[in-house]
């Protein structure tokens, strides 16, 4: 079993990555590329995706328990078409590729994005702005075979294009938890249909579940004293010190 073969230092790890990841995701609506990128180093990234995948649904539920009435549809309704094209792109890759090259894949995306979060936080912001119907498609298309491929990093796509619809911290929290939940839904279906959900991934699920609760319930009700910009840099070094051991894998 997946679990009787983690070390207690490797279990207590896993602890503290759901605690953070989810912490993150109650409080701000996002979250999940750093669990993920934390767990892949003590799991298999093949256990780890599917198990993800119903974490997000299970959160993202418990989030939009009292958020719900917050989504902006007519953002979420539009994206949505483009988002199932690229899941279908992703679920072929990911059945097609073996794990240490689904690892290594992921940090090399880990990588790259923490690249950029950290540049980003040192240039002048640029008054040009991507079309918002191009913006819906690829973005849409790109963070579904992302998310679908590695379990996580489509919420920076999702990011990028709520950032240009301007909307409220409330209804951006919402609408980001119910695009992340649409696509869990239609990509946990993929995986169920080509056989992904393995024991193992169900086990993991099983003894994730309650730390997710306990890390969306301290995220909704802490908020760290932390400056944006420190924060950001923050997560971005994290992210980049969690892709050398996924890229070395």
């Amino acid at each position: 079993m997946i679990l009787e073969s983690l070390s207690p230092f490797a279990l207590a790890y896993c602890v503290v990555a759901l605690l953070l990841a989810y912490g993150l995701r109650g409080s701000t609506g996002f979250g999940g590329a750093l669990g993920m990128a934390l767990l892949v180093v003590v799991i298999p990234i093949k256990t780890v995706v599917p198990a993800w995948t119903l974490l997000s649904i299970a959160s993202s539920v418990a989030i939009l328990g009292h958020d719900r009435r917050h989504i902006a549809w007519r953002e979420v309704i539009p994206f949505l078409p483009w988002c199932m094209l690229g899941i279908a792109a992703g679920l072929y890759v990911f059945t097609a590729l073996d794990a240490r090259t689904l690892a290594n894949g992921l940090g090399v995306v880990v990588f790259l994005y923490a690249v950029y979060a950290l540049w980003s936080t040192y240039r002048a912001a640029s008054g040009w702005q991507v079309p918002a119907r191009l913006l819906s498609s690829v973005s849409g298309i790109v963070s579904g075979a992302v998310g679908t491929i590695f379990g996580t990093m489509a919420t920076p796509f999702f990011v990028m294009y709520l950032e240009a619809r301007k909307l409220a911290k409330h209804a951006f929290r919402a609408t980001m938890s119910a695009m992340l939940l649409a696509l869990a839904v239609v990509r946990g279906v993929g995986y169920y249909a080509v056989g992904e959900f393995t024991r193992d991934a169900l086990i993991v699920f099983a003894a994730a579940f309650p730390v997710m609760l306990i890390g969306i319930y301290i995220g909704n009700r802490i908020h760290l004293d932390i400056a944006e910009l420190a924060f950001k840099r923050l997560v971005g070094v994290t992210l980049l010190a969690c892709s050398v051991p996924l890229l070395l894998k």
